[in-house]
């Protein structure tokens, strides 16, 4: 019994004496030292800067970079990611990148609040040896007198380790008018010959916008279908601004409104208020599109309270942005730019 005790005690002396670092979990089968586990454990810092948490599209975006990150992460590979709400105001962004700048962060992944502020941004993140994924919102080329060009931009095409991942928005805006002029009216629904519409549009400053409203016109008159401009409003992406310019609209041009293009989907929802408070029925006599296919709205295409969005992967964005920063971790070359496409989302 003596020798038994005697045993037991050796056996917890032994116990305490290999338990000076808290376990880390994993296969208990393990041989290795908890500390030689934990140094082998690399951790990079990820900063991820969002324009605007207040957007719907852009929040489901920055849930996906934060759950695909998470299923890359292995038991010596781990990814701490911080992110910040930009506010949709450019001073407050640039104080959340240079915040990310002096936290040394081993990759920047960046939706600006405005393009034309690229430079000063892309110029201190490539100074500080910090690789760049700039997403959802493409900067271009501008013109001596400040006009955007349809070119590529030279801050991606002059730094290696700063590249774009988007979709490209003329698909976007061509995407919408085809829907519409594959109706069997071709949105003609009063018969005058032409199609009446009313464009919602989104931060005039962002480039999708500006495709988005520029090519969905196209996509009509590329079809051979004479169009008509009632009013043109910027909604700034807004559900609350959407509705209010709707309802506007209606009231001023009543039936002769008959499509009410919006550059997203949550200006979409608030037309889509306006044109019931209006006693109009989408499908009867008008029809409506937007930009996302967020779930709400899909739904709305099925049952008819919305003609057609057109989908904005943020799976395949969000993917593709995460896929790339972790190439730019691992020392690998990127490219300029990765682009997902849309889809047209019909009943």
């Amino acid at each position: 019994m003596k020798k038994l005790a005697a045993s037991l005690l050796a056996l917890a002396l032994l116990a305490g004496c290999s338990s000076g670092a808290p376990e880390t979990g994993g296969d208990s089968s393990s041989t290795a030292a908890p500390e030689a586990a934990s140094s082998d454990v690399k951790t990079y810092n990820v900063g991820v800067a969002i324009y605007q948490f207040n957007d719907n599209f852009m929040t489901l975006y920055r849930q996906e970079i934060e759950n695909y990150f998470k299923t890359l992460e292995t038991d010596n590979v781990k990814y701490n990611i911080t992110m910040t709400d930009g506010k949709n105001d450019m001073a407050t962004q640039t104080e959340q990148v240079d915040g990310f700048i002096t936290q040394g962060m081993d990759v920047i992944i960046l939706n600006l609040v405005q393009t034309s502020s690229a430079d000063a941004l892309i110029d201190k993140i490539v100074a500080a040896d910090i690789p760049l994924v700039l997403i959802n919102r493409e900067p271009l080329a501008y013109d001596k007198d400040g006009n955007t060009l349809d070119e590529a931009y030279e801050g991606i095409l002059n730094n290696p380790t700063v590249c774009y991942v988007g979709a490209d928005a003329r698909q976007s805006g061509t995407f919408q008018g085809e829907i519409v002029a594959e109706l069997p009216d071709h949105g003609d629904i009063n018969g005058d010959g032409k199609v009446s519409y009313v464009m919602i549009e989104g931060d005039p400053e962002n480039i999708d916008a500006q495709y988005r409203t520029e090519f969905s016109i196209k996509a009509l008159t590329d079809a051979g279908i004479e169009v008509e401009c009632l009013d043109d409003q910027v909604g700034n992406w807004d559900q609350t601004k959407g509705q209010e310019i709707a309802a506007n609209a209606l009231t001023k041009y009543g039936d002769a409104v008959e499509v009410i293009f919006c550059n997203n989907d949550a200006m979409a929802l608030g037309a889509a208020a306006a044109i019931t408070a209006a006693g109009r029925t989408v499908g009867e006599d008008i029809y409506l599109l937007g930009v996302d296919a967020l779930e709400e709205c899909q739904e709305m295409v099925n049952n008819g309270t919305m003609t057609g969005t057109v989908l904005n992967d943020h799976i395949g964005q969000s993917h593709t942005a995460v896929d790339v920063a972790v190439k730019a971790l691992n020392g690998e070359t990127l490219d300029n730019y990765y682009w997902v496409d849309y889809v047209k989302v019909t009943k």
